[in-house]
């Protein structure tokens, strides 16, 4: 199998480039090869590869600036994805993409189920729910997964920000009403991959048993602020020379941002389990391991 990966520069479009490559030969394309703004240049790379499956985890991610930059959020994460389903639905080729649980509005505290009702609260969210709605439009194989607070030992994220301030700083500051289950990008690489590796040879009719969309989460929930304490917890625990003295649960309001962001950003895991028999790690477990696997590299 022949596999087109996007985005092998972020978080979970590298994470991916590993397990991908154990069942079939990773063509793997960062922004400088595929430019998704390029919005014209799109179909005719696609063509030159010629892949059997498309993994399209690339994405404009940076919510706050995204308020501003409406345009571009829109060509990447709604246009881009409408013009590479619209080549896969014609020759047949199944399409895994990338969502966010930033799709809904937050409301509640019920995990949010694949087919409840979407209403994004930024641009960002928006233009990825465009983007969801173009693949469906364009009625080929596709499996739409949402993801939520996601982050790795490498990169710009959450954990790798909390690590930094807390050998700089002596007191942090983080929301604590907002919840949700902090997920490596290697659990997600993991599972999607698992996931494929089990629908062969017949993947298309499996993505569409499952309605197109799935889920993508560790078990459990926190808040940031929960999630930011067990960060520290860990480092001094493996004993990393921290600083920090004090964790300090706020409010959303206190921390202004341009976006607004979920309340509620928790996902319902059962049909992942209950289609493809994947459990999950909880979060903590995740967390750990994560941490342990930064040790060795």
């Amino acid at each position: 199998m022949r596999i087109l990966l996007t985005g092998v520069s972020g978080q979970v479009g590298g994470a991916l480039r590993m397990p991908l490559g154990a069942i079939g030969t990773v063509v793997a394309l960062n922004r400088s090869q595929l430019d998704l703004s390029r919005l014209a240049s799109i179909p005719e790379i696609l063509s030159a590869i010629a892949p059997d499956l498309i993994v399209n985890p690339a994405a404009y991610t940076t919510v706050d600036r995204a308020e501003g930059d409406v345009e571009i959020a829109y060509q990447v994460n709604a246009e881009a994805p409408r013009q590479i389903a619209a080549w896969a639905a014609a020759r047949g080729i199944p399409l895994i993409h990338f969502s966010t649980d930033y799709v809904f509005d937050g409301s509640g505290e019920r995990p949010w189920r694949e087919h409840d009702p979407t209403g994004p609260l930024s641009v960002y969210g928006a233009s990825k729910l465009a983007g969801e709605v173009a693949i469906r439009e364009a009625r080929g194989s596709h499996l739409i997964v949402r993801t939520s607070w996601v982050y790795a030992a490498r990169g710009v994220n959450f954990l790798r920000t909390i690590a930094r301030l807390s050998r700089e700083q002596s007191e942090l500051r983080i929301v604590a009403d907002q919840f949700g289950a902090p997920t490596p990008a290697r659990v997600i690489a993991d599972i999607v991959t698992t996931i494929i590796d089990r629908c062969r040879p017949d993947l298309p009719a499996r993505l569409a048993d499952v309605g197109g969309v799935i889920n993508v989460a560790t078990s459990g929930a926190t808040s940031w602020y929960g999630f930011a304490t067990a960060i520290v917890d860990r480092l001094r625990a493996r004993g990393d020379r921290l600083q920090v003295q004090r964790v300090i649960p706020i409010q959303t309001l206190d921390y202004p941002a341009k976006a607004r962001r979920p309340h509620n950003s928790r996902l319902d895991l059962a049909r992942l389990t209950e289609h493809f028999g994947i459990v999950p790690p909880f979060w903590e477990e995740a967390l750990a391991a994560e941490l342990e696997a930064d040790d060795r590299q």
